[in-house]
């Protein structure tokens, strides 16, 4: 018996850190965080950056749910004579879909930060425009309120983004992008923007050069695909700029016409899982979803050229219901609310306060319990965005 505790024992011992960290990585997910209970040195390799970052390059991130942030931008970009909120209401609200979403939401950091403004890599992004932003870490408990950023814009639209590239360690950096929306008569082919980056702490002005004439869409937020950003622009325009070319420019690309959900009152975008753009659009009769094909790595000025929509999913919201009777009782007129990251599969759906996961395949539907519903909330003159975590363990074993 003692030499097989002593064999076991020299096995492990012969277990390098590398050669475990090789080991786990062509291991499913599930195994791999039932592993993190073997010994401390186990866990420590597991939740290490340097492990997480490699095994993310070679599997999927899975994303965990955690609710729902209900954004309702008549105060989000008020002016100074605007609307004002009345004391009833809440200026954040959380639709919460698991303890996880249940701690957040009693432990009160966030309503101190003012609105809901965006995610990404489970940081959020709140603040009170055009001036006044916060970026809190949940996990962590780490809060960076920004300095005041150079400009004043009276009216803008956000991206908000994490940067892989320049995580030397385990702190998630993250940059902020605020650009100006001008929607005057006279055209205009340029657009101001600020940049903040959490590791040099401060903004940066530049000035993004098109060649058409082009105006983003105001108080929108930016989809973020491979540190290439997607505004929605009018005159029915998707505005690209990546800021890793250096050359200051933003391409126009026309989105899809569609047929069923031609006048459509929603527009989604989001990343499917080989890495290309979703976009979805609803009306009142139904919803289309395209993705965008593209031959390039990146996008020029010929982007129109390089680059088609195919349709992938066409649904009339009346044959949906008809499909699912159990939650058409209560349904309202139907929208399409998000993609899932970096997932082809399903997308959100909400019908008044019910909100509800669809699977395009089998086109069935699955209402999601949350708490935190009040009569306060305007869901007609609100935004409703998932927030999701990575799925990955941490620990302050990790270096």
């Amino acid at each position: 018996m003692k030499g097989q505790k002593r064999s076991a024992n020299d096995i492990h011992a012969t277990l390098t850190d590398d050669i475990l960290h090789e080991i786990l990585l062509r291991l499913p997910e599930k195994s791999v965080f039932s592993f993190i209970l073997v010994s401390k040195r186990w866990l420590r390799v597991i939740c290490s950056s340097s492990f997480r970052k490699d095994y993310h390059a070679r599997w999927r991130i899975n994303f965990h749910l955690l609710g729902f942030f209900v954004c309702n931008h008549l105060y989000l970009g008020r002016s100074k004579h605007g609307i004002r909120r009345p004391p009833s209401e809440r200026a954040l609200h959380l639709l919460s879909t698991c303890e996880e979403g249940d701690n957040l939401l009693v432990s009160g950091i966030p309503k101190q930060l003012g609105y809901f403004i965006d995610s990404s890599n489970g940081l959020l992004l709140f603040g009170r425009h055009p001036m006044t932003y916060s970026v809190w870490n949940p996990i962590t408990k780490q809060l960076c309120r920004l300095p005041q950023p150079q400009r004043y814009y009276k009216s803008l639209c956000i991206a908000f983004f994490s940067v892989t590239e320049e995580c030397f360690d385990d702190i998630i950096h993250y940059k902020v992008i605020r650009a100006r929306c001008d929607c005057r008569r006279d055209e205009v082919n340029t657009v101001s923007i600020e940049t903040f980056s959490s590791v040099t702490g401060t903004w940066k002005h530049y000035t993004l050069t098109c060649s058409s004439t082009f105006a983003l869409r105001p108080w929108a937020v930016a989809t973020v695909i491979s540190g290439v950003i997607y505004w929605f622009a009018t005159q029915g325009n998707l505005a690209i700029y990546d800021p890793r070319l250096g050359d200051r420019r933003i391409v126009l690309l026309k989105l899809p016409d569609g047929k069923i959900s031609q006048d459509y009152d929603e527009c989604v975008l989001g990343e499917a899982p080989d890495g290309l753009l979703q976009y979805g659009q609803s009306s009142t009769s139904g919803m289309e979803i395209w993705v965008l094909e593209r031959e390039g790595n990146s996008f020029s000025l010929n982007v129109q050229s390089q680059n088609r929509w195919n349709l992938r999913y066409k649904l009339s919201f009346k044959a949906m219901w008809k499909q699912n009777p159990d939650c058409a009782k209560n349904s309202k007129e139907a929208q399409i609310l998000s993609f899932i990251p970096q997932n082809s599969e399903y997308v959100f759906i909400r019908a008044g306060w019910n909100i509800f996961l669809f699977h395009l395949k089998s086109r069935r539907l699955t209402l999601i319990p949350y708490l935190g519903r009040d009569s306060s909330i305007q869901w007609d003159d609100s935004q409703v965005m998932p927030y999701f975590r990575p799925s990955w363990p941490r620990s302050c074993l990790c270096p």
